[in-house]
């Protein structure tokens, strides 16, 4: 009989293991992520160096929604946002414009405060068609440029003078393939952002959401925006 009792003991204490022991590790590794999340960035905002220089925003122009021709000099005494979108994205720019609006909410009825969003996908893209989207949207800001011009151009802007890839690929979907990162620019062209543990600018803001942190790119960058225009 005592056989069986610790047989039975055995097997409770086993499944007990099983179902508990996950758990108690998921739960010190969550808090474990969060914790080195909450130690990867600091609130110190920065200037993004190449080869010890200042990075600033390449020049570009190109026509905005409005049909009016748009350059880096009309941003001048503004803090802007640059993205890289299309408007018949069906991934990662849906979010990515869900927090863009976020920004425009915030900050859109501020004379000193921009967004640049350039179309990778400008054939399908025409002034019209970015009219529209800007309508479906409910733009606030009069400074929200939606771009589109020459396909080279945009790429060279994205790929050369950002940094920030972008790729037709007929294998995805939508037939593009971008990241998704959200650039930050003062009121004198430079490229902004706060640092991480190591003191390095992180240099891009994340502009959809991500799990594995606590501190999501949207509620940064909206408190370095803040940040800037608070220091004119």
């Amino acid at each position: 009989m005592k056989k069986y009792s610790y047989v039975g003991i055995s097997f409770i204490v086993l499944i007990f293991g099983i179902w508990f022991f996950p758990k108690i590790m998921d739960r010190l590794e969550g808090d474990s992520l969060k914790k080195n999340t909450r130690l990867n960035f600091s609130k110190e905002l920065n200037f993004v160096k190449l080869n010890g220089e200042k990075k600033k925003v390449p020049d570009f122009i190109f026509k905005n929604q409005d049909n009016l021709l748009i350059s880096n000099e009309d941003f001048l005494g503004k803090v802007f946002v640059v993205e890289f979108f299309f408007t018949s994205c069906p991934s990662i720019c849906i979010e990515m414009n869900k927090n863009m609006k976020v920004l425009d909410e915030e900050f859109g009825d501020r004379d000193d405060f921009g967004i640049a969003s350039f179309s990778i996908d400008p054939e399908h893209d025409t002034v019209q068609v970015l009219k529209e989207y800007a309508e479906f949207i409910n733009v606030k800001s009069k400074n929200w440029h939606f771009l589109t011009g020459a396909i080279t151009d945009i790429y060279d802007l994205s790929n050369k003078g950002f940094n920030i890839f972008s790729s037709l690929n007929p294998d995805v979907a939508g037939g593009f393939e971008h990241q998704g990162f959200f650039a930050l620019i003062d009121q004198e062209g430079y490229i902004r952002s706060r640092d991480n543990a190591m003191g390095s600018p992180i240099v891009y803001y994340l502009g959809i959401g991500d799990e594995n942190s606590e501190v999501q790119g949207i509620d940064m960058i909206r408190e370095d925006i803040a940040k800037l225009l608070s220091d004119e």
